[in-house]
Protein backbone atom coordinates (compact mmCIF):
# COMPACT_ATOMS: atom_id res chain seq x y z
CA UNK A 1 0.00 0.00 0.00
CA UNK A 2 1.25 3.44 -0.61
CA UNK A 3 1.95 5.81 2.19
CA UNK A 4 -0.40 7.76 0.63
CA UNK A 5 -3.48 5.49 0.80
CA UNK A 6 -3.31 5.25 4.22
CA UNK A 7 -4.17 7.59 7.11
CA UNK A 8 -0.51 6.93 9.95
CA UNK A 9 -1.42 7.46 13.37
CA UNK A 10 1.77 9.82 13.77
CA UNK A 11 3.72 11.35 10.68
CA UNK A 12 7.11 13.18 11.71
CA UNK A 13 7.92 16.10 9.80
CA UNK A 14 11.87 16.26 9.94
CA UNK A 15 14.53 13.26 9.99
CA UNK A 16 16.87 14.70 12.71
CA UNK A 17 17.90 14.27 15.70
CA UNK A 18 14.31 14.95 17.37
CA UNK A 19 12.61 13.69 14.41
CA UNK A 20 14.65 10.32 14.67
CA UNK A 21 14.00 10.16 18.32
CA UNK A 22 10.34 10.83 17.92
CA UNK A 23 9.92 8.55 15.30
CA UNK A 24 11.75 5.83 17.26
CA UNK A 25 9.46 6.37 20.78
CA UNK A 26 6.15 6.61 18.76
CA UNK A 27 6.80 3.41 16.67
CA UNK A 28 7.75 1.89 20.19
CA UNK A 29 4.42 1.88 21.13
CA UNK A 30 2.88 0.38 18.22
CA UNK A 31 1.87 3.19 16.31
CA UNK A 32 1.63 3.33 12.59
CA UNK A 33 4.64 5.76 12.08
CA UNK A 34 5.53 7.51 8.96
CA UNK A 35 8.71 10.35 8.61
CA UNK A 36 8.86 12.38 6.25
CA UNK A 37 12.88 14.05 5.01
CA UNK A 38 13.15 16.60 2.68
CA UNK A 39 17.17 16.00 2.36
CA UNK A 40 18.24 12.95 0.50
CA UNK A 41 20.31 11.71 4.02
CA UNK A 42 18.89 11.88 7.35
CA UNK A 43 20.08 13.64 9.84
CA UNK A 44 22.21 15.82 7.65
CA UNK A 45 22.92 18.34 10.72
CA UNK A 46 23.88 15.52 12.72
CA UNK A 47 26.78 14.46 10.11
CA UNK A 48 28.21 17.97 10.62
CA UNK A 49 27.90 18.35 14.00
CA UNK A 50 30.86 18.76 16.48
CA UNK A 51 33.44 18.46 13.76
CA UNK A 52 32.22 15.70 11.90
CA UNK A 53 32.54 13.99 15.58
CA UNK A 54 28.73 14.57 17.00
CA UNK A 55 28.85 16.15 20.47
CA UNK A 56 26.06 13.49 21.28
CA UNK A 57 25.28 14.95 24.96
CA UNK A 58 27.04 15.77 28.32
CA UNK A 59 28.31 13.78 31.40
CA UNK A 60 25.70 15.05 34.11
CA UNK A 61 21.82 15.46 35.16
CA UNK A 62 18.76 16.31 33.64
CA UNK A 63 19.04 19.47 36.18
CA UNK A 64 22.13 20.56 35.11
CA UNK A 65 21.23 19.90 31.22
CA UNK A 66 17.78 22.33 32.25
CA UNK A 67 20.32 25.15 34.00
CA UNK A 68 23.27 25.11 30.99
CA UNK A 69 19.99 26.07 28.79
CA UNK A 70 18.99 28.82 30.72
CA UNK A 71 15.74 30.87 30.32
CA UNK A 72 13.74 28.23 28.93
CA UNK A 73 15.11 25.34 30.69
CA UNK A 74 12.59 24.47 33.51
CA UNK A 75 10.23 23.66 30.62
CA UNK A 76 12.33 20.55 29.51
CA UNK A 77 11.88 19.04 33.25
CA UNK A 78 9.58 16.49 31.88
CA UNK A 79 11.64 15.49 28.45
CA UNK A 80 14.62 15.04 30.42
CA UNK A 81 13.33 13.28 33.13
CA UNK A 82 11.51 10.64 30.39
CA UNK A 83 15.29 10.51 28.51
CA UNK A 84 17.84 11.63 30.64
CA UNK A 85 21.39 11.43 29.40
CA UNK A 86 22.60 8.41 30.89
CA UNK A 87 19.41 6.36 28.64
CA UNK A 88 20.27 8.33 25.03
CA UNK A 89 23.43 7.06 25.82
CA UNK A 90 22.37 3.23 26.34
CA UNK A 91 20.54 3.57 23.61
CA UNK A 92 22.89 4.88 21.56
CA UNK A 93 25.72 1.98 22.38
CA UNK A 94 22.87 -0.72 22.01
CA UNK A 95 23.58 -0.03 18.47
CA UNK A 96 27.40 -1.19 18.74
CA UNK A 97 28.25 2.56 18.84
CA UNK A 98 30.33 3.02 22.40
CA UNK A 99 31.20 6.36 23.52
CA UNK A 100 33.71 8.50 25.55
CA UNK A 101 33.92 11.27 27.72
CA UNK A 102 35.89 13.70 26.85
CA UNK A 103 37.86 16.12 30.00
CA UNK A 104 35.23 18.94 29.44
CA UNK A 105 32.29 16.46 29.94
CA UNK A 106 31.70 16.13 26.11
CA UNK A 107 30.53 12.94 25.31
CA UNK A 108 31.36 11.86 21.88
CA UNK A 109 31.65 8.41 20.16
CA UNK A 110 34.37 6.61 20.61
CA UNK A 111 35.40 6.50 16.71
CA UNK A 112 34.98 10.42 16.40
CA UNK A 113 32.41 9.55 13.75
CA UNK A 114 29.19 11.30 13.56
CA UNK A 115 27.85 9.03 10.73
CA UNK A 116 27.70 6.18 13.83
CA UNK A 117 26.09 8.39 15.48
CA UNK A 118 23.44 9.49 12.82
CA UNK A 119 23.46 5.30 11.61
CA UNK A 120 22.64 4.43 14.98
CA UNK A 121 19.32 6.58 15.30
CA UNK A 122 18.10 5.75 11.91
CA UNK A 123 18.68 2.19 12.92
CA UNK A 124 16.75 2.40 15.92
CA UNK A 125 13.88 4.41 14.00
CA UNK A 126 13.87 1.37 11.54
CA UNK A 127 13.88 -1.18 14.23
CA UNK A 128 10.91 -0.07 15.64
CA UNK A 129 9.04 -0.18 12.94
CA UNK A 130 8.97 4.04 11.75
CA UNK A 131 8.67 4.21 7.42
CA UNK A 132 11.75 6.84 7.08
CA UNK A 133 11.10 8.42 3.92
CA UNK A 134 13.74 10.94 2.54
CA UNK A 135 13.41 13.15 -0.56
CA UNK A 136 10.13 14.23 0.91
CA UNK A 137 9.80 18.03 1.06
CA UNK A 138 6.69 18.85 2.96
CA UNK A 139 4.64 22.09 1.35
CA UNK A 140 1.49 22.49 3.41
CA UNK A 141 0.01 21.06 6.45
CA UNK A 142 -3.69 21.81 7.05
CA UNK A 143 -5.92 20.33 9.53
CA UNK A 144 -9.61 20.06 10.01
CA UNK A 145 -9.97 19.44 13.93
CA UNK A 146 -9.92 15.92 14.07
CA UNK A 147 -7.18 14.89 11.64
CA UNK A 148 -4.11 16.47 9.22
CA UNK A 149 -3.53 16.67 5.49
CA UNK A 150 0.68 16.67 4.78
CA UNK A 151 1.11 17.78 1.34
CA UNK A 152 4.00 16.89 -0.33
CA UNK A 153 5.52 17.55 -3.54
CA UNK A 154 4.95 13.95 -4.45
CA UNK A 155 1.44 13.44 -2.95
CA UNK A 156 -0.61 14.07 -0.29
CA UNK A 157 -0.16 12.08 3.40
CA UNK A 158 -2.84 11.99 6.09
CA UNK A 159 -2.65 11.50 9.94
CA UNK A 160 -4.18 11.36 12.97
CA UNK A 161 -1.00 13.00 14.74
CA UNK A 162 1.93 15.60 13.49
CA UNK A 163 5.23 15.38 15.46
CA UNK A 164 6.81 18.70 13.80
CA UNK A 165 10.25 18.58 13.91
CA UNK A 166 11.77 20.96 11.31
CA UNK A 167 14.31 22.22 13.21
CA UNK A 168 15.24 26.20 12.98
CA UNK A 169 16.96 28.14 10.53
CA UNK A 170 20.94 27.46 11.55
CA UNK A 171 23.01 25.88 8.72
CA UNK A 172 20.26 26.56 6.24
CA UNK A 173 22.07 24.43 4.22
CA UNK A 174 21.38 21.31 5.59
CA UNK A 175 17.79 21.87 5.25
CA UNK A 176 16.90 23.91 7.84
CA UNK A 177 15.37 26.70 6.90
CA UNK A 178 12.51 27.72 9.20
CA UNK A 179 9.50 26.07 7.27
CA UNK A 180 8.25 24.62 10.68
CA UNK A 181 7.71 28.38 11.92
CA UNK A 182 5.35 28.90 9.16
CA UNK A 183 3.45 26.04 9.59
CA UNK A 184 3.32 26.48 13.41
CA UNK A 185 2.40 30.13 13.03
CA UNK A 186 -0.18 28.99 10.38
CA UNK A 187 -1.90 27.36 13.81
CA UNK A 188 -1.74 30.36 15.81
CA UNK A 189 1.55 30.07 17.46
CA UNK A 190 4.14 32.83 18.56
CA UNK A 191 6.94 32.68 17.09
CA UNK A 192 10.27 34.74 19.09
CA UNK A 193 11.82 36.20 16.71
CA UNK A 194 14.76 33.45 15.21
CA UNK A 195 18.29 34.61 15.49
CA UNK A 196 21.94 32.47 14.93
CA UNK A 197 23.41 31.51 18.02
CA UNK A 198 26.79 29.41 18.40
CA UNK A 199 28.10 31.30 15.71
CA UNK A 200 31.54 32.88 14.86
CA UNK A 201 32.20 36.27 15.15
CA UNK A 202 33.46 38.88 13.23
CA UNK A 203 35.74 42.09 13.34
CA UNK A 204 37.77 44.91 11.26
CA UNK A 205 40.76 44.48 13.04
CA UNK A 206 43.43 42.55 10.91
CA UNK A 207 45.43 41.82 13.86
CA UNK A 208 43.33 38.36 14.16
CA UNK A 209 43.74 37.47 10.79
CA UNK A 210 47.75 37.79 11.53
CA UNK A 211 46.88 34.77 13.76
CA UNK A 212 44.23 33.15 11.70
CA UNK A 213 44.23 29.33 12.45
CA UNK A 214 45.59 29.48 15.81
CA UNK A 215 43.74 27.91 19.37
CA UNK A 216 44.01 29.29 22.50
CA UNK A 217 43.31 26.38 24.65
CA UNK A 218 41.63 28.16 27.54
CA UNK A 219 40.72 32.40 27.04
CA UNK A 220 37.88 34.38 28.65
CA UNK A 221 35.57 36.15 26.03
CA UNK A 222 33.55 38.77 26.86
CA UNK A 223 31.14 41.15 24.84
CA UNK A 224 31.22 44.29 25.79
CA UNK A 225 28.73 47.59 25.44
CA UNK A 226 31.40 50.51 25.73
CA UNK A 227 28.32 53.26 25.42
CA UNK A 228 27.92 53.75 29.24
CA UNK A 229 24.83 55.62 30.54
CA UNK A 230 27.48 58.54 31.75
CA UNK A 231 30.41 59.96 30.43
CA UNK A 232 33.80 58.06 31.42
CA UNK A 233 31.52 54.72 32.74
CA UNK A 234 33.19 51.45 32.03
CA UNK A 235 32.32 49.19 29.67
CA UNK A 236 29.32 46.90 30.82
CA UNK A 237 29.90 43.31 30.37
CA UNK A 238 27.12 41.62 28.24
CA UNK A 239 28.12 37.60 28.23
CA UNK A 240 31.12 35.93 29.24
CA UNK A 241 33.00 32.83 28.55
CA UNK A 242 36.31 30.92 29.63
CA UNK A 243 36.93 28.02 27.05
CA UNK A 244 38.80 27.34 24.13
CA UNK A 245 39.11 30.01 21.16
CA UNK A 246 40.40 30.32 17.57
CA UNK A 247 41.74 33.32 15.49
CA UNK A 248 40.75 33.08 11.93
CA UNK A 249 40.38 35.02 8.74
CA UNK A 250 37.53 36.78 9.42
CA UNK A 251 37.43 37.00 13.47
CA UNK A 252 37.03 35.04 15.82
CA UNK A 253 35.54 31.33 16.59
CA UNK A 254 35.95 28.65 19.00
CA UNK A 255 33.47 27.35 21.90
CA UNK A 256 34.07 30.44 24.02
CA UNK A 257 33.25 32.82 21.36
CA UNK A 258 30.20 30.85 20.14
CA UNK A 259 28.81 30.40 23.03
CA UNK A 260 28.88 34.86 23.27
CA UNK A 261 27.67 35.02 20.22
CA UNK A 262 23.82 34.71 20.78
CA UNK A 263 24.41 37.64 22.63
CA UNK A 264 25.71 39.69 19.50
CA UNK A 265 22.92 38.78 17.69
CA UNK A 266 20.21 39.78 19.77
CA UNK A 267 21.68 43.13 20.46
CA UNK A 268 19.94 46.07 18.63
CA UNK A 269 23.07 47.50 18.13
CA UNK A 270 25.59 44.72 17.30
CA UNK A 271 28.28 47.17 15.29
CA UNK A 272 28.93 49.05 18.51
CA UNK A 273 29.73 46.12 20.75
CA UNK A 274 33.30 45.25 21.66
CA UNK A 275 34.72 41.31 22.27
CA UNK A 276 37.26 41.76 24.52
CA UNK A 277 39.97 38.71 25.26
CA UNK A 278 41.74 37.47 28.39
CA UNK A 279 44.71 35.35 28.35
CA UNK A 280 45.22 34.52 31.95
CA UNK A 281 41.64 33.83 32.90
CA UNK A 282 42.50 31.60 35.15
CA UNK A 283 43.81 34.79 37.41
CA UNK A 284 41.88 38.07 38.57
CA UNK A 285 43.49 41.36 37.69
CA UNK A 286 45.34 41.95 41.08
CA UNK A 287 46.03 38.44 40.61
CA UNK A 288 47.95 38.85 37.11
CA UNK A 289 49.24 42.13 38.10
CA UNK A 290 50.90 41.05 41.06
CA UNK A 291 52.45 37.41 39.80
CA UNK A 292 53.54 39.71 36.11
CA UNK A 293 54.92 42.60 38.12
CA UNK A 294 57.01 39.75 40.47
CA UNK A 295 57.43 37.63 37.14
CA UNK A 296 59.39 40.97 35.90
CA UNK A 297 61.59 41.33 38.35
CA UNK A 298 62.67 37.64 38.71
CA UNK A 299 63.61 37.62 35.24
CA UNK A 300 64.80 41.45 34.40
CA UNK A 301 67.61 39.60 32.01
CA UNK A 302 65.37 38.25 29.64
CA UNK A 303 63.56 39.69 26.69
CA UNK A 304 60.06 40.65 26.92
CA UNK A 305 59.34 38.51 24.23
CA UNK A 306 60.65 34.73 25.68
CA UNK A 307 59.30 36.14 28.80
CA UNK A 308 55.69 36.65 27.51
CA UNK A 309 56.00 33.05 25.92
CA UNK A 310 55.02 31.99 29.20
CA UNK A 311 51.65 33.36 29.04
CA UNK A 312 50.76 32.73 25.54
CA UNK A 313 51.86 31.26 22.23
CA UNK A 314 55.01 32.78 19.90
CA UNK A 315 52.64 34.59 16.89
CA UNK A 316 50.68 36.33 19.74
CA UNK A 317 53.18 37.46 21.61
CA UNK A 318 54.60 39.49 18.45
CA UNK A 319 50.76 40.63 18.56
CA UNK A 320 50.88 41.68 21.60
CA UNK A 321 53.77 43.54 21.76
CA UNK A 322 53.15 45.13 18.59
CA UNK A 323 50.20 46.37 20.35
CA UNK A 324 51.88 47.37 23.13
CA UNK A 325 54.33 49.40 21.31
CA UNK A 326 57.24 47.37 23.09
CA UNK A 327 60.33 46.21 21.32
CA UNK A 328 60.71 42.65 21.56
CA UNK A 329 64.02 42.22 22.34
CA UNK A 330 63.48 44.65 25.29
CA UNK A 331 64.81 43.46 29.13
CA UNK A 332 62.33 42.88 31.43
CA UNK A 333 64.12 45.22 34.08
CA UNK A 334 63.92 47.83 31.49
CA UNK A 335 60.39 47.76 30.96
CA UNK A 336 58.91 51.32 31.88
CA UNK A 337 55.80 51.57 33.97
CA UNK A 338 53.43 52.27 30.92
CA UNK A 339 54.99 49.91 28.26
CA UNK A 340 54.39 46.81 31.54
CA UNK A 341 51.19 48.33 31.88
CA UNK A 342 50.04 48.10 28.29
CA UNK A 343 51.08 44.82 28.23
CA UNK A 344 49.20 43.73 31.45
CA UNK A 345 45.85 45.54 29.62
CA UNK A 346 46.97 43.47 26.06
CA UNK A 347 47.58 40.34 28.32
CA UNK A 348 44.29 40.81 30.10
CA UNK A 349 41.79 42.88 28.00
CA UNK A 350 42.42 42.87 24.62
CA UNK A 351 39.30 44.62 22.95
CA UNK A 352 38.48 44.55 19.36
CA UNK A 353 35.30 46.01 17.29
CA UNK A 354 32.48 43.79 16.43
CA UNK A 355 31.23 43.85 13.40
CA UNK A 356 28.95 41.70 13.29
CA UNK A 357 28.61 37.62 12.65
CA UNK A 358 28.62 35.24 10.16
CA UNK A 359 24.72 34.30 10.92
CA UNK A 360 22.62 31.55 10.23
CA UNK A 361 25.05 29.98 7.29
CA UNK A 362 27.63 28.96 10.05
CA UNK A 363 25.22 28.74 13.18
CA UNK A 364 25.35 25.56 14.93
CA UNK A 365 21.64 26.34 16.95
CA UNK A 366 18.76 28.78 16.57
CA UNK A 367 17.47 31.20 19.35
CA UNK A 368 14.06 31.62 19.23
CA UNK A 369 11.53 30.12 17.56
CA UNK A 370 8.40 28.54 18.70
CA UNK A 371 7.62 30.08 22.33
CA UNK A 372 6.85 27.26 24.92
CA UNK A 373 4.49 28.80 26.88
CA UNK A 374 1.81 27.60 23.63
CA UNK A 375 3.01 24.14 24.40
CA UNK A 376 2.37 21.47 27.30
CA UNK A 377 5.97 20.32 28.87
CA UNK A 378 4.49 17.30 30.06
CA UNK A 379 3.67 15.77 26.56
CA UNK A 380 4.84 18.64 24.37
CA UNK A 381 1.62 18.94 22.22
CA UNK A 382 0.33 22.36 21.06
CA UNK A 383 -2.21 24.08 23.19
CA UNK A 384 -3.39 26.03 20.26
CA UNK A 385 -3.77 22.80 18.10
CA UNK A 386 -4.99 19.46 19.37
CA UNK A 387 -2.89 16.85 17.72
CA UNK A 388 0.13 18.75 17.23
CA UNK A 389 3.24 18.38 18.33
CA UNK A 390 6.45 20.21 18.72
CA UNK A 391 9.88 18.96 19.10
CA UNK A 392 13.66 19.84 19.23
CA UNK A 393 15.33 23.24 17.46
CA UNK A 394 12.16 24.25 16.03
CA UNK A 395 10.59 25.49 19.88
CA UNK A 396 12.51 28.47 21.47
CA UNK A 397 15.26 26.59 23.01
CA UNK A 398 18.66 26.87 22.93
CA UNK A 399 22.04 26.20 24.82
CA UNK A 400 25.61 26.40 25.05
CA UNK A 401 27.95 24.06 23.20
CA UNK A 402 28.06 20.92 24.89
CA UNK A 403 25.39 18.40 23.90
CA UNK A 404 22.87 20.06 25.23
CA UNK A 405 20.95 20.98 22.45
CA UNK A 406 21.58 17.63 20.78
CA UNK A 407 20.15 16.57 24.68
CA UNK A 408 16.92 18.90 24.21
CA UNK A 409 16.01 17.90 21.09
CA UNK A 410 16.48 14.23 22.13
CA UNK A 411 14.69 14.24 24.94
CA UNK A 412 11.45 16.44 23.75
CA UNK A 413 11.25 14.42 20.69
CA UNK A 414 11.18 10.88 22.79
CA UNK A 415 8.35 12.58 24.45
CA UNK A 416 6.41 13.70 21.82
CA UNK A 417 6.45 10.65 20.87
CA UNK A 418 5.06 8.86 23.51
CA UNK A 419 2.11 11.03 23.60
CA UNK A 420 1.56 11.47 19.47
Amino acid sequence: MSIYDQVWDVVVIGGGAAGLLAATSAADRGRNVLLLEKNRKLGVKILMSGGTRCNITHDCGPKEIAAAIGENGRFLYPALGTLPPCQVIQMIESCNVPTKIETTGKIFPASDRALDVRDALVSLAESAGAHLKPLHPVTQITSDGTSFKIETDQGDVNARRVILTTGGKSYPGCGTTGDGYTWAGQFGHTIVPPVAALTPIRTTDAWPRELSGMTIAKAGVSIADPVGERPNQPAKILDHCNDSMLFTHFGFSGPAVLNVSRTVNLHDSPNRLQLNLDFVCDQTPDQFRSTFQDHLIANGKSSIGNLLMDYVPRRLVHCLLDRSGVIPATRAAELNREQANRLMSELKQASFPISGTLGFEKAEVTAGGIAVDEIDPKTMESKLCPGLFLAGEVINIDGPIGGYNFQAAFSTGWLAGQHA
